[in-house]
């Protein structure tokens, strides 16, 4: 009989991971694993305050469906039985993963995919004055691509130092929800001539609306905006990129239809993560296959990670083993 067994886990940070909506110093983590005779999957999400989430919420959601997942619901009764978030995420990833070791078999091959190939994640910088961030960006300045949190008075300095300080780095530009369109008209024009490839949810999330019509010199991708299939249509006109996260969207299963659907609609592929440990980053190297960007950085901002974690060779992350995942 399948056995439900759910934590909460925190892990501290290298140094403090700071957007515009506030700063934390450790992640804080849901596992869900389920226990099939002497098989084991597990699942791990990052409960999320933006969206009312906390460790006791996510929990308290995983437990009002102990029944019927320790019955033998599947991936695809789930959808039905949670709604998107981190609490459906942790169970669908340990789902992903049971199938893949009762089946003797990769959850990528399960995915249909003929193999997993490395990926390479941007990694963050936090938002601090420009002088700090150019020190980060310099420190890690061979790096293939670096994003920056943005979201104070001092966004066009900070990006322009940073790209000082990492001529070559690829940056993507991270807003969270705080600029205003005028705000975006201001810098976009100067982030463009400095080379940023992508500004991340420059507006609130509600506020999309005010971007058709508008011509950015930068493209646009969405992130707060989007969680699942039913915020697609919305996004189009506003936006050339869409950020799906597995939490956002309540799992692997979701997200990787979220991502046929939005690239049959045009949009370029960010595979996002929330900050986490490696456990929970592993699924989404499935959903990084192909994709324009890759942020799957929670690894590298921790103090330490699980053992055994994802192997990484600077930004590039290797495919998990499976005693880690899948």
């Amino acid at each position: 009989m399948r056995r439900l067994s759910v934590a909460s886990e925190r892990w501290p940070l290298a140094a403090a991971f700071v957007i515009s909506r506030g700063s934390k110093t450790e992640a804080e983590v849901v596992v869900a694993e389920l226990h099939d005779g002497d098989q084991r999957g597990r699942g791990e999400s990052v409960p999320y305050g933006r969206y009312g989430e906390t460790t006791k919420t996510v929990t308290a959601q995983i437990e009002s469906i102990r029944a019927e997942i320790e019955a033998g619901v599947g991936c695809g009764e789930l959808q039905g039985l949670l709604p998107a978030g981190a609490a459906r995420n942790a169970l669908d990833c340990a789902l992903w993963d049971l199938e893949a070791k009762r089946a003797g078999a990769r959850a990528w091959s399960l995915a249909g995919l003929t193999r997993l190939d490395p990926v390479k994640t941007c990694f963050t910088i936090s938002i601090a004055s420009p002088a700090e961030m150019a020190e980060a960006a310099r420190e890690n300045a061979r790096r293939p691509m670096l994003k920056l949190k943005i979201g104070s008075a001092d966004d066009l300095a900070a990006v322009e130092a940073v790209r000082s300080a990492a001529p070559k780095a690829r940056l993507v530009v991270d807003a969270n929800e705080a600029l205003s369109l005028d705000d975006l008209r201001r810098i976009a024009p100067a982030f463009a001539r400095l080379g940023v490839l992508v500004v991340e949810q420059p507006l609130p999330a509600g506020e999309d609306a005010s971007l058709e019509g508008y011509d950015s010199p930068v493209p646009l991708c969405a992130d707060e905006s989007l969680h699942t299939r039913a915020e697609l249509a919305a996004c189009v006109g506003r936006y050339s990129m869409v950020n799906i996260k597995l939490d956002k969207a309540g799992g692997l299963t979701e997200a990787l239809a979220l991502a046929a659907e939005a690239r049959a609609k045009g949009f370029k592929i960010m595979a996002g993560s929330m900050v986490g440990t490696s456990l929970g980053i592993a699924p989404a190297l499935i959903l990084a296959q192909g994709a324009a960007v890759a942020d799957l950085d929670g690894p590298l901002l921790l103090a330490r990670d699980r053992e055994p974690g994802l192997s990484v060779v600077g930004s590039l992350l290797q495919p998990p083993a499976p005693e880690l995942w899948g």
